[in-house]
């Protein structure tokens, strides 16, 4: 089983690619270069295409504040810390099924994979059988990328996911199973 690390940026991409709207132009180039910071694990990269006071919204588990940064970018770039950075759990594949721009927002739809390394589960209280290992988290993401019309930034993102970590004990892999960050994702 292969995790494409580029799969979801270059599929937003293709439509920006096809996109002759200059201001849908805009907001597709705001989420492709949020999108090859994640991929490259780059938080200040992720937080410049933010507003000063973004929020995200984790729809899936609003209660929790660390999944709910909002109000600094400080704020944003602890959650990234947190649950990325710290975890190593950066290298995921999105499989996109719908990508929509309007002039306000982009949202982005498919099947997402993330690689968590087994010391990350098992420090999560999840008996994965090797630490050396990773195991895939699966299940479909929806994501709404609310655009700022003066700046053309990302005000923030707004997460739909559910169960992603169900079976993830079953979805093996190891980095050679991941793809190397194609060049395009250092150009932004």
């Amino acid at each position: 089983m292969k995790l494409d690390v580029n799969l979801g940026f270059q599929q937003v991409q293709a439509l920006r690619d096809r996109t002759t709207n200059p201001l849908h132009q805009r907001n597709l180039d705001v989420v492709i270069k949020h999108m090859k910071a994640e991929a490259r694990c780059d938080v200040q990269g992720v937080l410049d295409t933010l507003v000063d006071k973004p929020e995200y919204k984790w729809h899936s588990d609003r209660a929790n504040p660390d999944l709910n940064p909002k109000g600094t970018k400080q704020a944003v770039a602890d959650f990234y810390d947190m649950w990325i950075v710290q975890t190593g759990a950066h290298r995921l594949e999105w499989d996109l099924t719908r990508i929509m721009v309007t002039d306000d927002e982009v949202l982005t739809e498919g099947v997402m994979k993330v690689a968590f390394p087994g010391k990350t589960l098992l420090s999560m209280g999840i008996a994965a059988d090797d630490p050396e290992a990773y195991y895939l988290a699966q299940g479909i993401t929806t994501v709404v990328w609310p655009v700022d019309p003066v700046t053309g930034l990302l005000v923030g993102e707004e997460v739909y996911d559910y169960d992603k970590m169900v079976g993830i004990l079953d979805r093996k892999i190891t980095l050679a199973d991941v793809t190397e960050l194609a060049p395009e994702a250092f150009v932004y």
